[in-house]
Formats: structure tokens, C-alpha cells, sequence
């Protein structure tokens, strides 16, 4: 039950954040303003703005003008409400309240994450308004949390404000030092500046994973297009998808695939 009220959250909640992405590029307030169509401009109706079903039930095409809807809407709505429902899986507890901080810190940050990914998948941008929020709120959190749970001689490791400011200034140094000898060529200082709400969000040292992860998904990418011949060896793509693929791999399945590793080693 847990799981699909979470799952059903994310739905709409992930239905917001494309809403979100669009409004932002176009400077437009995603609060006071009804959905529309952005062939015709007609008003969504209510029940076709239900996420997740309504694509489908419309043939992904829009009931007035029957242009294509895009498939990142469903996507979007779809791998934000797994990405919840996985939260509420893991770390939801009714009965702790400190569980209730916590997966809405976590779906907090997977929101602004996924919204993130969308942004530079489509506009090679990441936007400072959700990213330094998050760093934000990240901090905030991370040292509510060490408050919450201090106690004398505890490992230093425990600590997620340490764990977090180290793994954050060890990705923005190695990012910060692609960034300076490419000239922006491998990547951006806003994928720079990502690293650091990664590394405050995971700590040390799952963001490891996280930008092994990355690279590694990155690259695959890139090949195939070459391969494709859909992009040249010089050519750009957004790293921040694979950023955040990276993250989502490593927070849920960090000690899976280390116990995996080190079997392989010993």
C-alpha cells in the first residue's frame, strides 16, 4: 500500500515537473497558470491532464489540434513515481517521524534532480534556481540530521555534513579541472556545480559510483551515436542525465554493486 500511495505521488508530482521544465524555459509563473497545449495553445481539460493515463487515452495527441504529445511527458511522470515508490519502499516508516523528514528530503531532491536531467537534456542548461536550492537544502538537511542523531565518539564517517562537504568539494575539483583544461569542451561549469549537490546529497563515498557510473553510461551513449552517425566525435551532449543516472544507481544499489566489486576481487 505504501508503495503505490508513493508511486501515485510521484505520478503527479512528476506531472508537475515537466510543467515545471517548460514554464521555466519560458519564464512563466507553473502556479497561477492552466496547462496548454504548446502547438494550439488550447486549455488542457482536467481529465486529460491526468498523469500517465490521459497520454495513452488520447493516443498521445493532443484533443484539439491532434499534434503528437512528446513521450517525455509519460516518461518523466513514469521514473519520477518508480523513483518515489522505491523511497517509500526503503526508507518510509509511519510511525517515525524522522522517516517522514526523510523520504520527503529524498523525494525533494529526486524532484528537483529529475527536473534537472529533463532541463539539460533538452537546453544543455542547468538552471541555478533548482540547483543551488538544492545545495541549499541539502546543507540544511544534512546538519539537521547529524543533530538529530549526535553522540559522543560516533565515526566521523556517520556524519552527513562531513561525508557530504568532502564528497561535494572532491566532484567540483575534478569537474572544476575538466571544466578549466577542455575550455567547456567535455563539459560545463553548471555539471561542475551539480557535482557539489550530488556529493552533499550522497556523501562519501557513494558519489564515487555515482560518477564512475556516469562517465561510463555517458561514453556507452556517446559511442552509439557515433556508431549512428547521429553525432561526431566533437560533438556535445548533456552530461547531467548521466549524472543523475549515476546518483539514482548508487543511492539504492550502492551496497549491492560493492559487495558485487569486491567479490570479484577476493
Amino acid at each position: 500500500m505504501t508503495i503505490a500511495i508513493f508511486f501515485i505521488f510521484g505520478l503527479m508530482i512528476g506531472s508537475f515537473l515537466n510543467v515545471v521544465v517548460f514554464r521555466l524555459r519560458l519564464a512563466e509563473s507553473f502556479f497561477w497558470t492552466r496547462s496548454k497545449c504548446p502547438h494550439c495553445q488550447s486549455l488542457i481539460r482536467w481529465f486529460d491532464n491526468i498523469p500517465l493515463l490521459s497520454f495513452f487515452v488520447l493516443g498521445a495527441r493532443c484533443r484539439d489540434c491532434r499534434k503528437k504529445i512528446s513521450w517525455q511527458y509519460p516518461l518523466v511522470e513514469l521514473a519520477t513515481g518508480i523513483v518515489f515508490g522505491a523511497i517509500g519502499a526503503n526508507f518510509f516508516v509511519s510511525s517515525e517521524w524522522l522517516s517522514w523528514v526523510l523520504t520527503g528530503y529524498y523525494c525533494l531532491i529526486f524532484s528537483a534532480l529529475v527536473a534537472i536531467l529533463v532541463y539539460d537534456w533538452l537546453y544543455f542548461e542547468i538552471l541555478g534556481i533548482l540547483l543551488w536550492g538544492s545545495v541549499f537544502l541539502a546543507i540544511i538537511f544534512n546538519l539537521f540530521w547529524d543533530w538529530q542523531n549526535f553522540s559522543f565518539g560516533q565515526n566521523i564517517w556517520d556524519s552527513f555534513i562531513y561525508a557530504g562537504v568532502l564528497a561535494g568539494t572532491v566532484g567540483f575539483s575534478l569537474f572544476f579541472f575538466l571544466v578549466a583544461i577542455s575550455r567547456e569542451k567535455w563539459m560545463g561549469m553548471g555539471d561542475a556545480n551539480l557535482a557539489i549537490l550530488l556529493g552533499l546529497f550522497l556523501g562519501w563515498p557513494k558519489i564515487i559510483l555515482a560518477f564512475f557510473l556516469a562517465f561510463a553510461l555517458g561514453a556507452i551513449y556517446g559511442i552509439i551515436l557515433i556508431v549512428l552517425k547521429k553525432k561526431k566525435m566533437k560533438s556535445q551532449i548533456p552530461f547531467a542525465p548521466f549524472l543523475v543516472a549515476g546518483t539514482l544507481i548508487s543511492f539504492f544499489f550502492f551496497s549491492s554493486v560493492s559487495a558485487w566489486y569486491w567479490s570479484l576481487l577476493f
